[in-house]
Parts: C-alpha cells; sequence; structure tokens
C-alpha cells in the first residue's frame, strides 16, 4: 500500500533523537510546560523571526487563543475561507466571534482578496488568511486591506510550516501567526500540539495567560482562560524535528518537481506557485474533472490519496444556511469536486513516486482522456 502521508517515517528517519529527547523528559521532574517548552518557544521564534511563540495543546486551539488575545469579542465577525479545515471555522466560533467565509482564487485556492470589501461590516474585526497546502495566501492585498481598515491579520500556518513570501517565513508577517503540529504537518507531533507566533510582547503575555487558566501567578485567574498547555514530550520531539524542518521540506519540494516533471496531460491541473513564495508542499494537490474516477483507480491499485476539502464549510450540515459568505463561492465549490492530494511527505521514495506518476498516465490512456 502507498500511503498519502506515513507520519511513522519520520520518528524512523529521527529515531534516536527522539527516544533520546523523550528519555531525557521522563527523567526529568517536569512534564508541562517545563524546560523543553520554554527551548522550543524561544527555537521557534527564531526559526519565523518573531520575538515570541507561545507553545498550546494543538492548531485549534492556537486560532482560538489567537483570536480571544486580541480582544475580540462576542459577536465580532472574522473573515476567512470556506476551502480550509473546519478547524478554522470552529475556532472562530469558539472564541465567540462570528464567521464570514469569501470565495478563493482559482489559481492558488487562497483567500480571494477581491471579495473582502464586499463583506466588510462595522463588525468585522480580523481576517484569517489561511496558507494553503504549503504557500502564502495574497498577503499583499490582505495585509493591505487590514491596514486601510484596522483589521488584525491572523495568518493559519498549519500548512505552511517554514514556507516564506518575499524571503520572510510565513507566520511572521501578520499580527499573529497559527501553526497546528498534528502529527501529519510539516513540522509534527506524535500526538497533539500547536504553536503562536508573534512580535507584540503584550499578546503574547495574554496568550500565555489564556492557555493556563488566565493565570499569571499560579492559581490566580486575572481573567477567565482555559487549559491549553503543551506537554514537555511533544515539545521535545518539535524541538528535534525543527532542526530537520528546512532539510524535510526541501525534499517534499524535490518529490513535487518530480510530480510536475512527469505528470501529463492538460486534463490534470498541476499546483501552482506563488510568485515570491517558497513553497513547502504540506500536500501535493491537482485538480482534474474526472476526480473520483481517478480516487477509485488508484485505491484499487493500493495507492492512497485524499480529498482537501471534500465540502466546503458553507455547505456542511453544522453550518449550512446559517453561516454568512460572499455572494460567489463557485471556485469553493468545484475545487470540492475535483482536488486531490497525492501522496507526498518526505520520506516517500521515489520509487514509490514513479508507480504513482504511471498509474495516473495510465488511468487516461485506459480511459482515452486526451483534453
Amino acid at each position: 500500500m502507498i500511503f498519502c502521508a506515513n507520519p511513522a517515517s519520520q520518528f524512523y528517519s529521527y529515531q534516536e533523537e527522539i527516544e533520546k529527547a523523550v528519555l531525557k523528559v521522563l527523567r526529568s521532574d517536569r512534564y508541562i510546560l517545563g524546560s523543553e517548552v520554554s527551548s522550543l518557544e524561544a527555537e521557534f521564534a527564531n526559526f519565523i523571526g518573531t520575538n515570541f511563540a507561545v507553545g498550546v495543546a494543538n492548531g485549534t486551539d492556537a486560532l482560538e487563543l489567537a483570536i480571544r488575545s486580541l480582544e475580540i469579542k462576542p459577536g465580532d465577525e472574522i473573515i476567512t475561507v470556506s476551502h480550509t479545515a473546519v478547524a478554522t471555522v470552529a475556532a472562530i466560533e469558539a472564541a465567540g466571534a462570528v464567521p464570514v467565509l469569501v470565495d478563493v482564487d482559482p489559481f492558488f485556492y487562497t483567500l480571494d482578496s477581491s471579495q473582502l470589501r464586499e463583506v466588510l461590516t462595522p463588525k468585522t474585526k480580523a481576517i484569517i488568511a489561511v496558507h494553503l497546502y504549503g504557500q502564502s495566501s495574497d498577503l499583499d492585498a490582505i495585509n493591505e486591506f487590514c491596514i486601510k481598515h484596522n483589521l488584525y491579520l491572523i495568518e493559519d500556518v498549519s500548512q505552511a510550516h517554514g514556507s516564506k513570501l518575499k524571503g520572510k517565513r510565513l507566520g511572521g508577517i501578520g499580527n499573529i501567526g497559527c501553526f497546528s503540529c498534528y502529527p501529519t504537518k510539516n513540522l509534527g507531533a506524535i500526538g497533539d500540539a500547536g504553536l503562536i507566533t508573534t512580535n507584540e510582547l503584550r499578546l503574547a503575555q495574554n496568550i500565555k495567560m489564556l492557555r493556563e487558566y488566565g493565570w499569571k501567578n499560579r492559581y490566580i485567574s486575572d481573567f477567565p482562560g482555559r487549559n491549553s498547555r503543551l506537554d514537555e514530550i511533544q515539545a521535545a520531539i518539535l524541538r528535534v524535528k525543527l532542526r530537520h524542518l528546512d532539510s524535510d521540506n526541501d525534499k517534499r519540494r524535490e518529490l513535487a518537481s518530480l510530480y510536475s516533471r512527469q505528470l501529463t496531460g492538460k486534463w490534470l491541473n498541476l499546483p501552482k506557485i506563488r510568485e515570491n513564495s517558497e513553497h513547502v508542499f504540506h500536500l501535493y494537490v491537482v485538480r482534474t474533472k474526472y476526480r473520483n474516477e481517478l480516487m477509485s483507480y488508484l485505491q484499487e491499485i493500493n495507492i492512497q490519496t485524499t480529498i482537501h476539502y471534500p465540502l466546503p464549510i458553507h455547505l456542511q450540515p453544522a453550518y449550512k444556511n446559517r453561516i454568512q459568505t460572499a455572494s460567489v463561492m463557485s471556485v469553493t465549490e468545484r475545487l470540492s469536486q475535483e482536488v486531490l492530494s497525492l501522496p507526498i511527505y518526505p520520506e516517500f521514495q521515489t520509487k514509490h513516486l514513479d508507480e504513482v506518476v504511471k498509474a495516473i498516465n495510465n488511468f487516461a490512456i485506459k480511459n482515452k482522456i486526451s483534453d
């Protein structure tokens, strides 16, 4: 079986380092918010190029706590996209804010900045720019809009750890950057974990208090918080993987380049790279009107693929008919019928990639697809 992602393979790549780091924690006397977490926070902030980083329990919490740290009130609106993981919208609602969804552009599948003016209201307080599949949103246009209308810019970098725009790491451009470290991510823990980056001391302090019941001094809550602490074992694992992140991203780019050179035919739309953006290929996503047939064919020959994402958030049962959207969501709705994520991860062997390419090209021949 060829898997679409295989996080266990990365453990074996760095097994000796990871086991040594975990054993060090097990032999210590601190398992929550200790030296491993504080070291990870310092190292990740240095990596991204921000003044601060804060470790939290997961990526959804990262977004929720980021929103709460900005003192966005219940009923305030936050603009984001429908073509994203449901976590983005779940976090907005968990913070008491109201999600307002816009379409994505047809080339890079990220937030269509031309729709921002349509959905802007006096209640709008922030925009969450989702850096999808491994590269940047149209941050220049989004940031310009935020500055003009006095809005916060929150970057959802959960699929783009290490990616850059104009030489600057994503997560260091907006007011706050939010990262999921779910095991399949480019920087993945062996369990749940999340990170938040910012250049503002006030925000970093607010987030640290929010992740632990609003405490500045232990057992004294200055304001309502919650439990979103990052444990020492996950922090230790992430410190190991962070040292290898750039080289692992290089491997992803090499694999993506092989796909792009070998896959043939206009019937298959391949990923495009935004100008001045450094893509880290969390996912290698193709697009075709034959998506369902291709996916079934590959599954039959033991090649696993995935759909990111099969149903736009605004059409899902939990949100349909109750969530505000832009007047046109046609790109998002079309993508949900056409996108397909092919296998890619740093340890993915080129011989297996060649099998995937051969199978896809054979599918086109077998079905006489030439357009």
